[in-house]
């Protein structure tokens, strides 16, 4: 069994002859940086058996970098896509490192070796052995840049698959499509995805639900919406458009599973869901939020939902229970720096945060108004001069990148506070809605009791 994937790096054939020139001394912008890092990564003799798996197409391996530059100047197209990177990764204990490498060298050839000057490596530092693909974006044949269309896409699948079958190897017979690399990551790392969320609860519900009218009404307590009609049964949180099937978050999860494995945890009856809100939250902090209204506080909006979150104090055992607060716990990281910022540069209100923005805005322009005077100057310059002036851009150019990484980090707390209010709202929102169900029900027993004559 091989899984494939191919995306472009984007760059400039001026950064690419710098770094060829002097890689330790090149600066690049952040497009950039990626070639650099895939060029070396794929090449790297600790992964690749101190090089013994790797090999080129169309050029020469020592020299590959410069022969896609020549061919690249050749024909004029330095800009947009400047590479294509890919792999092709194998089942653990599957293929030994020869036979690897030789299936890749074959689905390179056949698929870009009749044009584009090819990289192919193996490597062997994982437990599934995988082949990289680092190839030209220009033809060396026609001078043509390569077009990944969804056709291409499905040949890349269709041959890697006809080499597996010929080799003897699995073939995934009903391929899904796969998760981005960010949500792969945090699924590794056990950080509170989607569909790790909604696994959890669904989980839950079918082990306290003794019948699935109950898991549904567990289900709608926690803030989801349900579809158990049809074959296959759904649910979603509001903020989602989609709906997500239960057998796509585990392929057991069918109607018929759910209906045999109903109240495994439920001895005395259903056990009904519940939320819970931090009893760590200090008093001055809880009145931070109100429903329906867009909060000015913006120092205290963030320690309050910090505290909701379970991120403040330090070593609490508190843990959200609702969906709606879970995944934010994916942007812990992002959410705690934020804080930090806010509680270093004293912004206390929006009035505060907009403040701060202008002033950074301001400095910024005038960095780079400044970078460009000293540019200009660098071109008028003699040659004992320019190393000068080219530390001193330089200094300028870092003070530039330091200030829009304080942009990204206001402009990222303007736009969470909105999205804590709304997560706060739909909380609220679902709470209320229970409890009037919660009420009415109530109030027609009653009214019941009185019609019988009791």
């Amino acid at each position: 069994m091989a899984t494939t994937s191919l995306w472009h790096i984007k760059g400039r054939l001026k950064d690419l002859i710098d770094y060829v020139e002097n890689p330790k001394k090149t600066v690049s912008d952040h497009s950039m940086q990626d070639f650099f890092q895939t060029f070396s990564y794929v090449k790297n003799p600790q992964k690749t058996g101190n090089g013994e798996y790797v090999s080129a197409i169309n050029c020469l391996k020592e020299i590959a970098l410069q022969q896609m530059i020549l061919t690249k100047q050749q024909y004029q197209k330095a800009d947009g896509y400047i590479a294509w990177h890919g792999y092709q990764s194998f089942r653990p204990g599957e293929v030994s490192p020869e036979l690897c490498h030789e299936i890749g060298l074959k689905l390179a050839r056949e698929m870009w070796g009749d044009k584009y000057q090819i990289i192919v490596t193996t490597h062997l530092d994982k437990e599934h052995l995988h082949n990289h693909f680092c190839f030209n974006s220009v033809s060396f044949l026609d001078g043509k840049k390569y077009n990944y269309s969804k056709s291409e896409q499905k040949r890349l699948r269709d041959v890697s698959d006809r080499l597996c079958r010929e080799y003897g190897l699995s073939v995934i017979e009903r391929p899904k499509k796969a998760p981005s690399r960010v949500l792969y990551l945090d699924e590794k790392g056990g950080k509170p995805t989607r569909y790790n969320i909604y696994l959890e609860d669904l989980k839950e519900a079918i082990n306290g639900s003794r019948t699935v009218e109950a898991m549904e009404k567990y289900l709608i307590r926690k803030g989801y919406e349900v579809d158990f009609t049809g074959r296959h049964w759904r649910m979603k949180l509001p903020q989602y458009s989609h709906y997500t099937r239960l057998d796509t978050i585990d392929e057991r999860l069918t109607p018929d599973f759910i209906r045999s494995h109903l109240g495994a945890y439920a001895r005395y009856g259903n056990r009904p869901a519940k939320i819970t809100y931090s009893p760590y939250i200090p008093e001055k902090y809880r009145d931070a939020w109100k429903p329906k209204q867009k909060t000015t506080g913006i120092l205290a909006l963030y320690y309050h939902w910090c505290y909701q979150l379970g991120i403040l104090p330090r070593g609490t055992d508190y843990k959200p229970t609702s969906p709606f607060m879970k995944e934010e716990l994916r942007k812990m990281d992002e959410i705690t720096a934020q804080l930090r910022y806010l509680v270093e540069n004293n912004i206390v209100t929006i009035s505060d945060l907009y403040a701060d923005r202008d002033k950074n805005q301001s400095e910024m322009d005038r960095l780079i108004d400044y970078r460009r005077r000293l540019q200009n100057k660098i071109r008028r310059a003699l040659p004992a001069e320019k190393e000068k002036l080219r530390d001193e851009k330089q200094g300028v150019t870092e003070q530039i990148i330091e200030i829009r990484k304080r942009l990204k980090c206001v402009k990222g707390v303007e736009e969470r506070s909105v999205k804590i209010d709304e997560r706060m709202n739909d909380l609220y929102e679902n709470e209320q809605k229970i409890r009037k169900k919660q009420y009415e029900k109530i109030v027609k027993g009653k009214y019941k009791g009185r019609y019988n004559g009791k």
